[in-house]
């Protein structure tokens, strides 16, 4: 059982207000199993790892990037931090750029922030409820 775990920016209010997207995706059944939004730092990663269902916490081998905060928070012997020319991170960073594009709030216009931290958080979970429930047969 592998995920693939990353974290994209986004921002609510003002543009330098930024909110970080960190996402867990199984790569098997390229679903999302894990979310957080908030900061870009050690105890976001520790939201993010709880944030898992328990099978993954306890099974899971998690490829990441080099962000620092993954490897004070995964356990060592099934973190593998690698760079993105190993392809081991492709569909999580694909399905940031399918959140991005989807959820056109998430870009980088000024014109199309989120007002509300909330309102940001249920429109990702609402994505992410709709994209893991269509892989279903």
């Amino acid at each position: 059982m592998t995920i693939q775990c990353d974290e994209l920016w986004s921002s609510v209010g003002r543009k330098r207000h930024k909110q970080w997207v960190w996402l867990a995706l199984d790569a098997t059944m390229r679903e999302i199993v894990g979310v957080y939004v908030g900061d870009r730092d050690e105890s976001a990663a520790r939201q993010l790892w709880v944030s898992l269902p328990p099978v993954y916490r306890q099974c899971a081998v998690a490829y990441t990037d080099f962000w620092s905060a993954y490897g004070s928070v995964l356990p060592v012997k099934r973190h593998q931090a690698v760079g993105k020319g190993t392809g081991r991170t492709n569909y999580v960073e694909r399905f940031n750029n399918t959140l991005r594009q989807r959820v056109a709030r998430l870009g980088c216009s000024a014109l199309t922030l989120f007002k509300s931290l909330d309102n940001h958080i249920g429109a990702i979970w609402f994505f992410i409820h709709h994209d893991n429930s269509s892989l279903l047969p």
